[in-house]
């Protein structure tokens, strides 16, 4: 892999890992453009690592929020009187983070052999979106849902998953909360589903405003893929360092990092006061296109 390809894989990657549209579809879908073969160990060991690139901005992006939970996570495990919110808030992201490698682990063959297909590529792109606009207008539906537009952080009603007080904020989010979205986030690997657009879903169908939907879908994400990459990169040493080349690599992950950090940016104003109809359309569009793509037989399935 030369540098121009390095780059262009990280810029799409930087740009779409935390969109709800499938950072892994998209990857795919360029790398099978740029005359890669999608199904090789390199190829979907070099997917995985490049990730880190945006996990690191996502690090670097919340790093006040994560320094935060983490320590009242420490404080509340040594003592009882100071597990609050930050405490409950940090169990929720361990224990919505466990199901993803789980399940990664054990499919691992499949993940990496018969879903690298395009034609499931452009399958779940289009069907997630039917569950992300069901999830959008669930979360229009609710009372008082102007409180989706609440600045990140905002403190919503205490419930216990109900949808009548209206949206839910950060405060409100229990550890139920977190292993159905981490249970979620498994379908994320199915490339074209996103992993953002699983979780963000997921929240939504909770009664969780679109901001800390988003904000969660980050902090999810931050354990899932940086385990993964670092998984990857140690199995696939040589297979990296033998095809696509460790200074591509390199080239594309710190590439991703600088993209995604704008992308995350962006994300957060966007999600701030718009609803996610555009990323819907943009997939049910992609998804048809990469179909007709594959009957017209101008690119192959794997």
């Amino acid at each position: 892999m030369d540098w121009l390809e390095a780059i262009v894989l990280g810029v799409v990657e930087g740009i779409t890992e935390f969109l709800p549209v499938s950072s892994t579809g998209h990857l795919t879908v360029t790398e099978k453009l740029l005359g890669l073969k999608i199904d090789h160990p390199d190829v979907t060991a070099f997917t995985a690592i490049i990730q880190v690139g945006a996990i690191l901005a996502a690090i670097i992006y919340f790093r006040k929020d994560i320094v935060r939970l983490a320590g009242g996570w420490f404080s509340g495990l040594f003592n009882r009187s100071k597990r609050g919110t930050d405490y409950r808030l940090g169990w929720a992201v361990i224990v919505g983070s466990a199901p993803i490698g789980v399940v990664g682990l054990g499919l691992q063959p499949l993940i990496e052999g018969p879903l690298r297909s395009l034609w499931v590529v452009a399958a779940a792109l289009i069907a997630w979106s039917a569950v992300m606009w069901l999830a959008d207008r669930r979360a229009d539906s609710h009372p008082g849902r102007s409180g989706s537009h609440l600045p990140a952080g905002t403190r919503g009603p205490v419930d216990k998953g109900s949808h009548a007080a209206g949206p839910r904020g950060e405060a409100s989010l229990t550890v139920v909360d977190g292993l159905v979205i981490g249970l979620t986030q498994c379908l994320a690997l199915i490339p074209g589903v996103s992993r953002s657009g699983a979780t963000i879903s997921a929240a939504l169908l909770r009664g969780i405003d679109r901001t800390t939907a988003t904000r969660w879908s980050f902090f999810l994400g931050i354990p899932a893929l940086t385990a993964s990459g670092a998984l990857q990169a140690y199995k696939a040493y040589d297979e990296i360092a033998n095809g696509v080349g460790w200074m591509a690599t390199a080239v594309a992950t710190l590439v991703s990092l600088v993209v995604a950090y704008a992308s995350i940016a962006w994300l957060l104003r966007f999600v701030s006061s718009n609803r996610f109809t555009a990323f819907v359309v943009y997939r049910v569009v992609i998804g048809l296109v990469i179909a007709g793509l594959l009957l017209g037989g101008v690119v192959a399935a794997v």
